[in-house]
């Protein structure tokens, strides 16, 4: 990032541009659209890459018009006090500069579509928990990795079969910057005690008032096979992840000595970054510690998160693979081989290998799930590593998920809440009281801004199918399987989420005849948009996106189906705003969360979904619909998704599409309105990141930091 360009008097915006605080306040992103709305639209809304594009005589222009001017300052100043150390609502204990109470390590992040070092939900907790943090004031460093080639591009082939690309990451039109060390020079840190050696450069980005680092290991200081450690988010290469959750937990605690960051006390999000305890332990062993009261200290003042809801999910590496890369490190933490092993050992597996959910579980005194549902599932499927303890006592609780509502929320939504729940309704938007005032707002207002939303979202399926179609001499059929039949009129039902087999995403394709006759019904018709990337290793999840991109240009359903190509993160904020229905329909229990479902719900959006992951404690009855309860006890999955997509259809047909299309023609749809306030109150305090944040706070990191 360079704004050296800038006029001396505007040096503020390269200040914000160069912190993500813009990503989530809409006056700071209103900022930079004035400059000029075209350059900010090819720029991909990206400020950092704008001020690259345009000339430093319209920015001075600009700065020559009062109103821009007096927003400018007002940004300014309002970018100035949200890095204020001493604001927010946690205080800090310790005002030692040098001493953050909370470091926070996770292998991926989901923060701005700029930045993809992220694959799914998790990141995107991981990056919400940061943008709270630092609303919130809670003095926390995070680590994590640059990935220069990110997660891959997805390109949809002629027959639907996805095609993985390289996203080559541009840092210099990025909110990143790469770390000087006390020489001037990039700032190099060895991971400690792995041989042959690993280096790690060290690039930062802030997060409002929160600083992430993240580490690369593409340096010359390295052998050619360890460049390529850090190259790619979440590789299929065993020996590669090994390396690269060593790096993460070992190398990020090494950069943080190297920075004089102390920490007083470890969350980690899930088990990536589990050798980050191991080596608390050993730093403690190295100051005259003994191994086992080094390893109570650790524990005491470790939280652990964790996402899966299968015990496949977990990373579990071959014995002789640990000690290849590891052999050095256990005589450091005054222990012997086996006693190490011992440490990731799964009871009931043993001869699997070495356990990383395993480890983390075993040396953190705080462990959680991410749902009320996910915790009991977690209670149950580690219940050997806490043997004649039963399920309902094994010590994992339950933390549900949140979604940072200033990120998630539409902008055109939030001067609604403005409007209506007062200026400062941010700061108390865990108060389920506040909620209650979105019942003021006319039912016209709100039903006009989600039709605006509706439009912008179609709009966007279109134009994204129009480029296809011109820049790949697209097919017709393909046009129309990427959305350019879509009509802003009809119901929209979106599906937005990663393709794993157990997303179902082809549930309501089950019965072709049926859903056609619910798509084109004459005068109530429907309409779904799909979305999301199957991992490239995952040839089940390939075959699945296959199937449901080709129905989308099954001439049956008549347009009335569309895939996204390439969905990501700027594309999800035009889904979870756009759309009318939220459809989720995972095999139970397999869904830990599902957070996208949240980020619709705080817009108005209602669900249709199976009873998982958030929607078990969710669901209230008024706030959309629950399907699926009866084939519950189905033995065996067919049947199950049989009965679970007859339950679908029969919910869409008596209830969703009825009431959707109910005094439609008067122009405001009342009852769904009213299903939409009902929606924003069941969701937004219970289901925002301020909620679980200050529920981290007060549940985990207070007491952890009593012992610390």
């Amino acid at each position: 990032m360079d704004f050296s360009a800038l006029p001396q008097d505007l040096a503020g915006l390269g200040d914000i541009a160069g912190n993500l605080w813009w990503s989530w306040h809409p006056e700071a992103r209103a900022l930079f659209k004035m400059l000029n709305r075209q350059i900010w639209k090819d720029s991909g809304h990206n400020p950092v890459k704008m001020l690259g594009l345009i000339g430093p005589e319209e920015i001075r222009s600009a700065a020559g018009r009062p109103e821009w001017r007096r927003l400018y300052e007002d940004v300014t100043a309002r970018f100035r006090r949200g890095l204020d150390p001493g604001k927010g609502w946690f205080a800090a204990a310790e005002s030692d500069p040098g001493h953050y109470p909370l470091a926070y390590f996770s292998a991926e992040y989901g923060l701005h579509h700029s930045l993809p070092f992220y694959a799914g939900g998790l990141g995107f907790l991981a990056g919400d928990h940061l943008k709270e943090m630092s609303d919130l004031g809670v003095p926390v460093v995070a680590v994590g990795f640059m990935y220069p080639e990110g997660y891959v591009l997805q390109r949809i082939l002629e027959d639907g079969w996805q095609r993985s690309e390289d996203q080559i990451l541009d840092r210099s039109a990025a909110s990143i910057a790469k770390l000087p060390g006390p020489d001037g020079k990039p700032l190099t840190v060895r991971v400690p005690l792995i041989e042959p050696a690993i280096h790690v450069a060290v690039w930062k980005i802030d997060v409002g008032a929160v600083a992430l680092y993240l580490l690369d290991t593409d340096t010359d200081l390295n052998d050619p096979w360890h460049r390529t450690i850090s190259q790619r988010l979440y590789t299929g290469d065993l020996e590669q992840r090994l390396r690269q959750e060593i790096v993460l937990g070992i190398g990020g605690s090494g950069v943080l000595a190297a920075l004089g960051i102390r920490h007083a006390v470890l969350h980690f999000n899930e088990g990536h970054a589990a050798f980050a305890l191991l080596e608390r332990v050993r730093e403690r062993v190295a100051g005259g510690m003994s191994f086992a009261d080094a390893s109570d200290a650790v524990r005491e003042t470790s939280v652990f998160t964790m996402h899966t809801p299968v015990a496949a999910g977990s990373d579990v590496f071959p014995y002789s693979l640990v000690e290849k890369y590891l052999h050095s490190y256990w005589p450091a933490l005054g222990i012997g081989r086996e006693d190490f092993f011992r440490l990731g050992v799964r009871p009931d597996e043993a001869d699997r290998g070495f356990n990383m959910t395993a480890l983390a579980l075993r040396m953190s005194e705080y462990r959680n799930g991410v749902s009320r549902r996910h915790g009991e599932v977690s209670r149950a499927m580690w219940h050997d590593l806490w043997p004649g303890v039963p399920d309902d006592k094994v010590p994992i609780e339950s933390l549900t998920n949140g979604v940072h509502l200033p990120t998630w929320v539409s902008p055109r939504i939030q001067l609604i809440f403005d409007r209506y729940l007062g200026g400062d309704w941010r700061d108390h938007a865990d108060d389920p009281s506040l909620w209650d005032r979105v019942d003021d707002i006319p039912d016209g207002e709100l039903w006009a801004a989600h039709y605006r939303l509706k439009i912008k979202l179609i709009d966007a399926v279109r134009e994204l199918a129009r480029r296809r179609f011109s820049r790949d001499r697209a097919s017709a059929s393909l046009a129309a399987a990427e959305g350019a039949f879509l009509d802003p009129g009809v119901l929209t039902i979106g599906f937005a989420r990663r393709f794993a087999t157990y997303k179902r995403a082809d549930l309501v394709l089950s019965d072709k005849a049926r859903l056609a006759a619910i798509l084109n019904h004459a005068h109530r018709p429907v309409q779904i948009i799909f979305g999301g990337k199957a991992h490239p290793s995952d040839e089940p999840g390939k075959r699945l996106l296959q199937k449901v991109f080709n129905a989308a240009r099954d001439p049956d359903f008549g347009g009335r189906v569309a895939f996204v190509e390439d969905y990501g993160e700027l594309f999800a904020q035009y889904m979870v705003h756009g759309v009318d229905v939220w459809l989720n329909n995972p095999l139970p229990p397999m869904e830990a969360c599902g957070t996208s479902g949240m980020k619709a719900a705080v817009n108005g959006v209602p669900q249709v979904s199976i009873l998982d992951g958030w929607w078990a404690e969710g669901f209230t009855g008024k706030n959309g619909w629950a399907f699926g309860e009866k084939s519950a006890a189905a033995e065996r999955e067919p049947d199950r998704d049989r009965e679970d997509a007859a339950g679908l259809y029969d919910v869409l047909e008596r209830e969703v599409v009825p009431l959707y299309y109910q005094n439609a023609k008067i122009g405001i749809p009342h009852a769904w309105v009213r299903l939409m306030k009902d929606t924003i109150k069941a969701s937004a305090a219970r289901f925002s990141a301020r909620r679980m944040a200050k529920e981290y706070v007060d549940r985990f990191y207070t007491r952890a930091l009593k012992k610390a």
